[in-house]
């Protein structure tokens, strides 16, 4: 677990004022009370996983470590707990970003627990988080094109339901996609001189710097940071000694960064491999690097006796990533909405 903790202690018990909230009983808003809200934050994510169906599981720890390199979202004013008798039954907060093609992206999520979802809570605390991002926005160049941003999967009903009701339409499509490893694979060589290295720690930089670089051309790329290091170093499966990546002598090619969720395969009962965060810088593209690394990542899986692999994609990848996916095995499992509203 990260010892960085740069997220704000705000030790407040002031209630928050949420417009047009219902009058409920018990019913209240309030503010981050620090440290002691993280297994509040994990519970209310597991509920609204197992209530929609989706087969992920985050703990207090891993939330912790995320909020310890937040950027562009104030703890202290844009993040708010809900609760019934002073009980924690949803949160949400919001964030801005500022996108490499110079779009300004205003962003919230709420998640709610099931039986205090339809009360005209969530679209409460929705418009004050937009109220809050307007104000955040006011503070932005103005000739700049403005969005509201929020996600939702496709067993999210809820959620998406009240995104729509609010004016958001789905502007791009992910999709989860798995591959069994009944199926049969041809594994493929990388070309030229390139090779797989075991990374070590004095490439963790240059692996991290060689993906940051291989996505500025994807949609929504936002300039990262030191502190978007130093949360790629804290990510919980990070594994490299499952990583294929491609050398071109002492130059990153391209990589599959591999890793397995153990907890996760354990309560789904299944054996399951992650072949993700796949790029490939642009002087080695279009040379079969790609179908190289993720045909031995799925062959390492599958010697490593696991029933199946998985990977997320963006529909509109720039560089043909559906097609490549779709060749060697993986069909889409489940959808994912990324919804926005104009200012």
């Amino acid at each position: 677990m990260t010892t960085h903790k740069e997220y704000q202690m705000t030790l407040t018990t002031n209630f928050i004022e949420i417009k047009q909230a219902p009058d409920l009983p018990g019913l209240n808003f309030r503010g981050f009370l620090g440290r002691q809200d993280f297994p509040h934050m994990a519970e209310i994510i597991n509920a609204v996983y197992q209530t929609d169906a989706i087969e992920r599981r985050i703990s207090a720890e891993e939330i912790e470590s995320n909020y310890g390199y937040l950027q562009r979202s104030d703890t202290s004013q844009d993040l708010i707990f809900i609760e019934i008798d002073g009980t924690p039954v949803g949160y949400g907060r919001c964030m801005w970003d500022k996108v490499l093609d110079g779009e300004y992206v205003y962003s919230f999520f709420i998640h709610m627990k099931q039986e205090w979802r339809n009360h005209g809570i969530g679209t409460a605390v929705a418009k004050h988080f937009m109220r809050r991002l307007t104000e955040i926005a006011s503070e932005h160049p103005g000739h700049a094109d403005k969005y509201f941003q929020s996600w939702g999967e496709q067993s999210q009903t809820w959620y998406r339901g009240l995104l729509e009701n609010l004016g958001y339409k789905p502007v791009r499509y992910g999709l989860s996609m798995i591959r069994p490893a009944s199926l049969p694979l041809k594994v493929h060589a990388l070309p030229g001189n390139l090779e797989v290295r075991l990374v070590q720690p004095k490439d963790y930089r240059k692996v991290w710097e060689a993906d940051a670089e291989a996505f500025r051309d994807h949609w929504g790329f936002v300039e990262m940071t030191e502190k978007d290091y130093q949360a790629f170093l804290e990510f919980p499966y990070f594994e490299p000694e499952l990583w294929k990546v491609a050398w071109d002598g002492d130059q990153v090619a391209g990589m599959v960064r591999n890793f397995i969720n153990p907890t996760e395969n354990e309560l789904f009962n299944r054996q399951r491999g992650y072949t993700e965060f796949i790029s490939v810088r642009r002087p080695w593209r279009r040379q079969g690097v790609a179908r190289a690394l993720l045909t031995q990542s799925i062959q390492m899986f599958m010697d490593m006796g696991m029933d199946e692999t998985s990977l997320g994609v963006d529909t509109e990848n720039p560089n043909g990533a559906l097609d490549l996916y779709q060749s060697v095995g993986y069909r889409e499992v489940k959808r994912f909405y990324t919804y926005r509203k104009p200012f």
